[in-house]
């Protein structure tokens, strides 16, 4: 276990850093609060874990090395992630919900990580980049899925826990357009960034 320093900073790095899930889970945390918004990242939590288990078994490396399935598999998450920024951009101040609208649910931030392509790159890099029990691989996955579940989750609820702060800006309708505005496009560019690489 060596590597274990390594691999945690690697971890917290490319799970924490501003991404299409953690900006979703501010957004949720800012218009809804932690409460309504927790399934919503719970989801998002599980859904890592299946990335985590696809990736480590190479089932991933297999379904993209198949003839014409990336590129499909890239236009399908690219729609998805035009509707949720859609979703943001018009989401409506909170004074208008009046506490109606619908938080984002457990099943949308799940299949937000099984189609976010940062999600399955950050993976396939500390998968790959480490060995933590090289002379077992199968407790080596294991030990990384299961501290990389750990990260994620205290990851997720922190960006839950700063969007929640944001909440003041989300009564105001005027500010309110702004930061919906801003997080839509913030959620395009990190789809971008992470379709490129």
């Amino acid at each position: 276990m060596d590597g274990l320093a390594g691999f945690l900073l690697a971890g917290v790095a490319l799970t924490g850093s501003p991404g299409p899930a953690t900006l979703s889970l501010t957004a949720t945390g800012a218009a809804f609060g932690i409460r309504r918004g927790l399934a919503y990242g719970v989801g998002i939590t599980l859904g890592m874990l299946a990335v985590m288990a696809l990736t480590a078994s190479g089932v991933v490396a297999v379904v993209l090395t198949l003839p014409g399935l990336a590129p499909v598999v890239t236009v399908l998450a690219a729609l998805y992630f035009l509707y949720l920024a859609f979703r943001i951009a018009t989401a409506p101040p909170l004074a208008e919900a009046n506490g109606d609208a619908a938080a984002p649910s457990f099943t949308a931030g799940f299949t937000l990580s099984l189609v976010n392509p940062k999600g399955y790159a950050a993976m396939a890099a500390l998968f790959s980049g480490f060995a933590l029990l090289p002379q077992q691989p199968a407790v080596d996955a294991g030990v990384k899925i299961g501290l990389l579940f750990l990260v994620i989750a205290i990851v997720n609820i922190g960006w839950l826990l700063a969007g929640s702060g944001l909440t003041g800006l989300f009564r105001d309708p005027r500010s309110n357009r702004i930061v919906n505005l801003i997080f839509a496009a913030l959620l395009l560019l990190s789809l971008a960034a992470a379709i490129r690489f």
